[in-house]
């Protein structure tokens, strides 16, 4: 670890005030990774409400808890929460107090993986049919896009009525309403294709959806893309007009990232970039284009370089994922004098998503409080994290068939 300024500490841990009246009491934010912690059948577990707890414990502001699904048809991962009509509600009222304690938030990140589902329980649809190379789907029928606002909608309202003190709109990294801003995804020729305009529609009709079905006091962020890092996929300055779209919203909390799960795709986090954060320059344009708070996720790895975020005008608070995973009390570590930063590991030629499954299973490790003991390696770890899955399926199957 290696200490920094005290300086730092005084920036990060400034509260933040959101739209709605919510406040964050620093400025870190545990970003969204799909834990896959889930007991297969779509509710948490015990160590998934662990996980969430040290995060709180350790300093975090807000926890944002990755791929919850709005329903079960389009999974991420058969790991994932579902949020609907019989869901284990005590279990999910435990996960929110237990992720809010020390003064945390803790929100559901409420997401669709439309044309990225998983295939053992999805036959995927996208906004548009496609057959790519690396990628085929099935397009979403009018009907089945005008459902959507409503989906989202009654899976907020069940996130309200667990405890959880607000919810994020996952609308980046390729997953299905990131897939309606990407001309790459959207092929539409009706009202929810062609102009930015359009593809943003269905998001400010399930934004509407959901501020109408939680009232005003309850906190609803948004995960956009700044870039999907892909030919023919959202550029930036796109990205900017989606920022504006979103002005005019009710939203509390803009969060950037980018990049894309598509098949084949450059991964941010596991590239090698000339400078980070990576999205750093979007995220100061963005600001000047809205009024409302902006998270920038992506590259952050020291406390210098997340206080200069704050500092330079980049960001009003900062996401750190991995960084979090490496140290789950790297809150208190860099609100405090001495500071510290996390040693990231080296690989050397991992296979590919080898990466995201080390830390995925290195979330499990945290989760049992067995983190001194995680010793695989990427592949044993994409291995495990590949078979943990596999298993899940016929439980998933079972419950949602």
């Amino acid at each position: 670890m290696t200490p920094t300024t005290p300086d730092a500490a005084a920036v990060l841990n400034r509260p933040l005030d959101l739209p709605c009246g919510v406040r964050l009491k620093n400025r870190l934010v545990k970003a969204a990774m799909s834990d896959s912690l889930g007991d297969g059948a779509g509710n948490p577990t015990g160590a998934q409400m662990r996980l969430y707890e040290r995060w709180a414990q350790g300093g975090a502001a807000l926890s944002l808890i990755g791929e919850v699904q709005t329903g079960p048809h389009y999974p991420e991962r058969p790991g994932n929460l579902v949020l609907v009509a019989d869901a284990d509600m005590a279990a999910l009222q435990r996960l929110a107090r237990r992720g809010a304690v020390n003064g945390a938030q803790i929100w559901p990140q409420l997401g669709h993986a439309g044309a990225l589902a998983y295939p053992p329980l999805s036959a995927r649809k996208g906004p548009s049919a496609l057959d790519i190379a690396g990628l085929r789907c099935g397009g979403l029928s009018l009907e089945e896009v005008h459902e959507l606002p409503g989906a989202y909608a009654r899976a907020a309202v069940l996130a309200q009525k667990a405890g959880f003190g607000g919810v994020e709109l996952h609308a980046g990294h390729g997953f299905l309403l990131s897939q309606f801003l990407s001309p790459l995804f959207n092929r539409r020729e009706d009202a929810y294709g062609g102009s930015i305009e359009n593809r943003f529609r269905i998001i400010g009709e399930v934004l509407e959806a959901i501020r109408h079905a939680v009232g005003g006091a309850f906190a609803i962020g948004i995960k956009i893309n700044a870039t999907d890092k892909l030919q023919g996929g959202l550029t930036a300055e796109e990205a900017l007009q989606v920022v504006q779209l979103l002005d005019a919203t009710s939203v509390d909390l803009i969060e950037i990232s980018g990049g894309t799960y598509f098949p084949g795709a450059e991964s941010s986090s596991d590239g090698l970039s000339a400078s980070r954060p990576y999205f750093a320059d979007f995220a100061r344009h963005a600001r000047e284009c809205t009024r409302i708070p902006v998270v920038l996720t992506g590259g952050i790895r020291t406390r210098e370089e997340a206080a200069q975020a704050l500092m330079s005008g980049a960001a009003d608070a900062v996401g750190l994922a991995r960084a979090f995973v490496l140290d789950p009390s790297l809150g208190k570590t860099w609100l405090g004098d001495t500071g510290g930063d996390p040693a990231f590991p080296r690989f050397i030629a991992p296979p590919p998503d080898a990466i995201t499954a080390w830390y995925t299973m290195r979330l499990a490790a945290l989760a049992e409080d067995a983190e001194d003991r995680f010793d695989m390696s990427p592949e044993a770890a994409l291995a495990a994290w590949e078979a943990r899955d596999r298993a899940r399926c016929a439980r998933w199957q079972e419950r949602f068939s």
